[in-house]
């Protein structure tokens, strides 16, 4: 690469939104520049069911896990002269304001310069939200290791009620009903970030499903994590910060989100906090998804990472994606970037079990909406349709083998 004519345009993070956010830029920009995806994993994880936003169903139903990761092979195969972009497993390490250092070689350096950076590194979830592998093999052993656990169970506890820990109770529930299921939240509202409409709707399909609810508490996490290995099976005590105790086989951690911006220690901004927002840790951006920090304007972030304003899911971070890469297309040519987001109301697509599920967004109150939009759906599939999405990436299987590739 170090020999190469291109001129690089730099896509740090290969999940949903960077993926995206690459197959864009190689879709529009000029021959002389080329989109190089700088991923540490070796496949694309789709473990989330996309369209909706947080639901790792394949760790809790067996036999599809294999599928959850696709190959790069055909990123970006939808762009004219596809084979100049590329991508580069590895990780980033350190972000300088015309290079970005990785941990490992590829094409004989460690140093890749750039004309212009995008950061889609997102966040950081607890296992299995975030795989602790980077290569298929064993992060399939992983998701099997962890379907067992949880498969010998008889009683678990999720810890968190955001979207991973509602649609894993249910998930749990629906594939294993014979299980006591226990969900705990902090607040009396679960997915505070949305009307409590929705938090209404989940309570009473809990109640369908005989999913128990403990709310008004913390649980107080051990230093050690919660003994789920345990081959004995012997049920253990989970502590409230309010004093009660639960008992349970297994705990699924669904809390917090840590952003992955460590590699950002060697950009010097231009003043204080004026690239990351040291109350969140996300980047500060304008609406052209460039970095606040006016020493930057070459810099972008996108998705999750990004302190754009907008809720953190799959869907609003592709809107951002379609923004830096048109934004960066036009200052390649010699324009200005107009492309500006709008924030819109949070909303989400919410599995509420293998089936149903529920369309939900919050009021416009610009436009005068003083209620949610809710649909209520039952057309989901157990395993959320894994073979068309790897069609949609370009993965064309011939043989139900390919899917171990």
């Amino acid at each position: 690469m170090m020999g190469s004519t291109f001129r690089n345009i730099v896509v740090i993070g290969g999940s949903y939104v960077g993926a995206n956010t690459a197959k864009e830029l190689a879709c529009i920009l000029p021959a002389t520049h080329r989109v190089l995806l700088v991923e540490p994993h070796s496949h694309f994880h789709h473990l989330f069911a996309f369209p909706i936003d947080c639901q790792p169903r394949f760790a809790i139903t067996p036999s599809y896990e294999h599928k959850a990761f696709i190959p790069f092979s055909s990123l970006f195969s939808s762009a004219p002269d596809s084979t100049r972009h590329q991508v580069a497993k590895a990780r980033a390490v350190s972000l300088q304001a015309n290079s970005v250092t990785l941990d490992r070689e590829w094409q004989g350096s460690r140093t890749v310069p750039f004309d212009f950076l995008v950061v889609a590194t997102g966040t950081r979830l607890t296992a299995p939200g975030t795989m602790p592998h980077d290569d298929k093999a064993p992060s399939v052993r992983y998701l099997r290791s962890y379907q067992n656990g949880i498969r010998r169970a008889n009683s678990i506890v999720i810890v968190g009620g955001g979207a991973v820990g509602v649609q894993m109770a249910c998930d749990l529930k629906e594939v294993y009903p014979a299980k006591q299921i226990t969900l705990v939240h902090s607040r009396q509202q679960l997915m505070p970030v949305y009307h409590e409409a929705l938090s209404d709707l989940i309570k009473i399909r809990f109640q369908e499903l005989g999913v128990e609810l403990v709310t008004g508490s913390r649980v107080v996490i051990p230093q050690t994590g919660f003994p789920n290995n345990d081959e004995s099976q012997k049920p253990f005590e989970i502590q409230l910060q309010d004093g009660r105790v639960l008992s349970a086989d297994f705990v699924i951690q669904a809390t917090g989100q840590t952003p992955n911006n460590q590699f950002l220690q060697g950009l010097e901004p231009s003043s204080p906090d004026s690239v990351v927002n040291p109350k969140n840790g996300f980047i500060r951006v304008l609406p052209t998804m460039q970095f606040q920090d006016p020493k930057y304007p070459h810099l972008f972030a996108v998705g999750d990472i990004a302190d754009s304003g907008a809720h953190k899911a799959a869907r609003p971070g592709m809107v951002q994606a379609a923004i830096a890469a048109r934004n960066i297309a036009a200052m390649v040519a010699g324009n200005k970037p107009v492309e500006r987001l709008s924030v819109a109301p949070a909303g989400i697509h919410l599995t509420l079990g293998l089936t149903r599920n529920v369309l939900f967004r919050n009021p416009n109150k610009e436009a005068g909406d003083t209620e949610p939009s809710i649909t209520l759906k039952d057309d989901g599939q157990e395993d959320m349709n894994i073979d068309a999405v790897w069609l949609r990436r370009g993965v064309v299987v011939s043989n139900p083998q390919d899917y171990h590739l």
